[in-house]
């Protein structure tokens, strides 16, 4: 499969336009929040920072996201690195996270010393997008795939799980349940080393599994996509109606606008 990469920053540092544009997009022309992605959780973090800094104390960041998350994460802790000199440490975690850049991104992020832990299931096929499959096998002639603008690099160390080594799933071929955050939750909770069993004393309900999915075996007895919000999200109200509750405001999806080009060297 191929994405667009576009440039940010200095240099040939790009990303995939379509994170960049949903983390850097804004409309002026909506009712609700009018910043970005971007704007609101860099204003969270400098007010952060400048607390703790004020106080004298070691500041570090940790971002983690699953999925289209796990990308956010990534553009998150690049921009951070590249404007705010005073944190002390940056990482991110993320669970089942496509690849986002080229690899001059992938080089700029381990120079500005970020450290990323990618958890990724072995049978999960979104790792391995966007770009083409082969990846790993077009490293070896470098000098030339870097100039294909659909050419991704992960970043960061991998921890790769297995949903065979669990004795609680089922080996059934489910592309959605193999993606499900609670599957890499639950392989994570039970991991214990390369080629190790699944761990037996593992804390994580087992039951979480099957919040959304059928992934469970049928031993276990418990029911597929069991999780429901009470009454269907509906609310009794003063006037004796079942109604949709209001939204809070923050809760409210600002529309995506043209993606703005962000200076990450200020």
């Amino acid at each position: 499969m191929k994405a667009s990469l576009e440039q940010i920053g200095e240099g040939d540092v790009k990303v995939e336009s379509g994170f960049h544009s949903i983390y850097a997009s804004k409309s002026e022309s909506t009712r609700y929040n009018k910043l970005s992605a971007s704007e609101q959780v860099m204003e969270a973090v400098k007010r952060l920072l400048e607390f703790f800094k004020g106080r004298g104390e070691e500041v570090s960041l940790t971002v983690t996201g699953h999925s289209l998350g796990g990308a956010l994460a990534l553009l998150n802790a690049y921009e951070a690195a590249s404007s705010l000199p005073d944190l002390d440490h940056i990482s991110v975690i993320s669970f089942g996270a496509p690849r986002v850049g080229n690899i001059a991104f992938r080089d700029k992020m381990n120079e500005m010393g970020v450290k990323i832990l990618r958890v990724v299931v072995k049978q999960d096929i979104v790792p391995k997008l966007p770009g083409i499959i082969c990846n790993k096998i077009l490293r070896q002639i470098h000098a030339l795939t870097r100039r294909l603008k659909w050419v991704y690099r992960h970043v960061g160390s991998e921890l790769k799980l297995d949903m065979s080594l669990s004795p609680y799933l089922k080996r059934e071929f489910d592309l959605l349940g193999f993606h499900n955050l609670e599957i890499y939750l639950h392989l994570t909770d039970g991991y214990v080393g390369k080629r190790l069993k699944f761990r037996w004393n593992a804390r994580r309900d087992l039951a979480l599994v099957n919040k959304s999915s059928d992934m469970l075996i049928e031993e276990l007895r418990i029911p597929e996509c069991w999780y429901q919000v009470p009454n269907k999200g509906l609310v009794f109200n003063s006037h004796g109606r079942w109604v949709k509750p209001c939204r809070d405001q923050q809760d409210i999806p600002s529309p995506f606008g043209e993606a703005p080009k962000l200076d990450f060297t200020a």
